[in-house]
């Protein structure tokens, strides 16, 4: 009987709404992904041109994520750096705007935040959304508690919480938070609210925003989290390989 209660048990109690605005907002997602491509290809190709006529490197940077469930995607941006082979603490900040492996192109890219760009395909493919948690490395997947799994229960995104309150300016575990957060309180007025806000992050840089979530905060999410969701198999599966226990 605890067994079959347990199989039955939802794996994240969301209300009604999200699950209906989660419906629409992919379907909307895909229409306005092919839009912006359809409008914004002559700018692509601009900084296709530019990144190759500065050093004849590659254009595109394919790096696998971990997106919706824990899958693994390849995730597409512009190439900003010299060389892919950059040392880095994963618990740090990667790429600093000073970087002498930045590229003068991808400098500016980097900037105005137009080297995601690419990742509107990742959109029509299914693998993003515009607005959700940031897919990380797979380097981070054994690193995940529990409650903090939660945010494989929505498509990552362009954008999010975290990039609007610090991003590179946080530590990794308050991204974590905010990932968490969103994918437990995402809305409609959340997610226009994150629209607006990366446009001034754009403009204004990160620092401008910076907010960092305070213990009492983050207990309060993990409590939360704790008591409505648990990690699906397949997730945990993703997560923790089998040749990795």
């Amino acid at each position: 009987m605890g067994e079959k209660a347990a199989r039955r048990r939802p794996r994240l109690k969301r209300k009604k709404m999200q699950t209906v605005y989660l419906r629409i907002k992919y379907c909307l997602d895909f229409v306005l992904a092919l839009l912006a491509l359809l409008v914004l290809w002559p700018l692509m190709a601009v900084i296709a041109v530019c990144i190759n006529a500065e050093d004849g490197g590659k254009v595109l940077v394919r790096q696998r994520r971990t997106g919706l469930g824990g899958k693994k995607f390849t995730c597409y941006k512009f190439r900003s750096m010299k060389s892919d082979c950059v040392p880095y603490d994963k618990h740090k900040r990667v790429i600093e705007d000073d970087d002498k492996n930045l590229t003068k192109v991808g400098r500016f890219l980097r900037k105005y935040k137009l080297d995601e760009l690419p990742q509107l395909v990742n959109i029509l493919k299914g693998d993003m959304c515009f607005i959700g948690p940031r897919p990380l490395l797979p380097d981070f997947d054994r690193d995940y508690e529990d409650w903090e799994m939660v945010k494989f229960e929505v498509r990552p995104g362009l954008t999010g919480l975290g990039q609007i309150y610090g991003n590179g300016n946080l530590h990794i575990f308050e991204r974590k938070y905010y990932d968490a957060y969103y994918a437990m309180h995402f809305s409609p007025r959340m997610d226009i609210k994150i629209l607006f806000r990366t446009v001034g992050v754009v403009f204004k840089g990160e620092k401008r925003y910076l907010r960092r979530p305070t213990q009492e905060e983050m207990r309060a999410l993990k409590l939360e989290v704790t008591r409505s969701y648990t990690v699906r198999p397949e997730t945990r599966a993703q997560l923790r390989p089998s040749t990795d226990r």
